[in-house]
């Protein structure tokens, strides 16, 4: 495929001239009306070369016709109008995750995009927490109301996105417009999602059913990392000085038990179905779940949860007990109460 090619679309209705690529993956294409639209390369199919394909007229795109000689420039780029839709001046922004094959759901590799439905373009970063510090893992900007294809990545990665934070600045080309806040969005992706079919959906962004996590909606961000790093080591600091300051007698209170927390670690608990998924695979989901829940109540002390695993050959016990020596070291763990659970649960009080 090359500029000047005529393709049709795949998926959809349409075609026609190519004019550009973004990236490997993306093309602009002008269809009949003069506007061009990005498509997937691998969602168009090449139905004329260059030589065979119709000229547009000037009088399509309002542009200066190039010569053959010349080459288009970036900033060209920056002189085709975009076309805004009324009532989309608030940020309504996107990611949105896909299967390759929802027939093969747990087993195939997934696709990110992200959606701008807005009349606003953006320059955004999209990264992933490792550790302490943050990946990005792309970072451009995307037109308005429009989709972009940020990554593919196979189930193995699935642990690497748990964390995702986009930080978005929104403009309008050469006219004005009202000012929006830049946003720095954290979100936290749940992988065992990935795995349940009902959790894809029919969206009005893809005419597949797919996964959709709000980043902005109506110009209110979903969770906004609004302390740095800094302002919360000095406000930890700040309390532990309080802490020793003020430590007079106070009148003994009696504190409230949590319910306990019961959490069936049953592998179709978790998932719709199973098939063509390992013993390997099957035991990550639900060491997925146990660390979740833990990682959610490792500060609520006294709280007593009950992971049930069911007594099977003990694999799934001896993961979790491995992982509660390392890195619960101060958690009480006890079998859970046989007369409730026989010999298939797990009792842990977080100290």
């Amino acid at each position: 495929m090359k500029i000047g090619d005529k393709v049709r679309f795949l998926n959809s209705v349409g075609g026609g001239i190519v004019k550009r690529f973004k990236n490997k993956d993306i093309v602009w294409v002008e269809e009949d009306d003069g506007f061009e639209t990005p498509a997937l390369i691998r969602e168009c199919i090449v139905i004329a070369s260059e030589k065979e394909a119709p000229k547009t007229s000037d009088l399509s795109t309002g542009l200066k016709k190039e010569s053959p000689q010349e080459t288009p420039s970036k900033h060209q780029e920056e002189t085709v109008e975009i076309i805004e839709l009324p009532g989309k001046d608030r940020l309504n922004i996107f990611l949105a995750y896909l299967p390759i094959d929802i027939k093969l759901l747990g087993k195939c590799s997934y696709e990110a995009f992200l959606i701008n439905d807005s009349n606003y373009s953006l320059f955004f970063n999209y990264m992933n927490r490792q550790n302490n510090a943050w990946k990005s893992r792309r970072a451009e900007w995307i037109e308005p109301n429009t989709r972009l294809f940020l990554e593919e990545f196979t189930k193995e990665q699935l642990n690497e996105l748990e964390q995702i934070c986009i930080q978005i600045i929104a403009f309008k080309k050469d006219k004005p417009y009202g000012l929006k806040n830049a946003h720095s969005v954290e979100l936290r992706i749940d992988g065992v999602k990935f795995y349940k079919l009902h959790c894809f959906r029919e969206n009005p962004f893809f005419e597949d059913d797919a996964l959709i996590y709000p980043v902005i909606v109506n110009d209110i961000p979903e969770r906004e990392l609004l302390i740095s790093a800094s302002d919360l080591q000095e406000a930890m600091t700040q309390k532990a000085i309080a802490d020793v300051s003020y430590r007079l007698p106070a009148p003994a209170k009696k504190e409230k038990t949590s319910p306990i927390i019961e959490v069936d670690l049953h592998i179709h608990q978790l998932l719709d179905f199973t098939t063509g998924m390992n013993n390997t695979e099957l035991i990550a989901v639900q060491l997925e779940k146990f660390r979740q829940t833990m990682a959610t109540h490792k500060n609520n002390k006294g709280q007593k949860i009950v992971f049930i695993h069911g007594k099977g050959e003990g694999v799934l016990r001896n993961a979790i007990l491995s992982e509660l020596k390392s890195k619960y070291k101060n958690c009480f763990v006890q079998d859970a109460s046989f007369k409730e659970y026989g010999f298939g649960a797990t009792m842990v009080t977080i100290s």
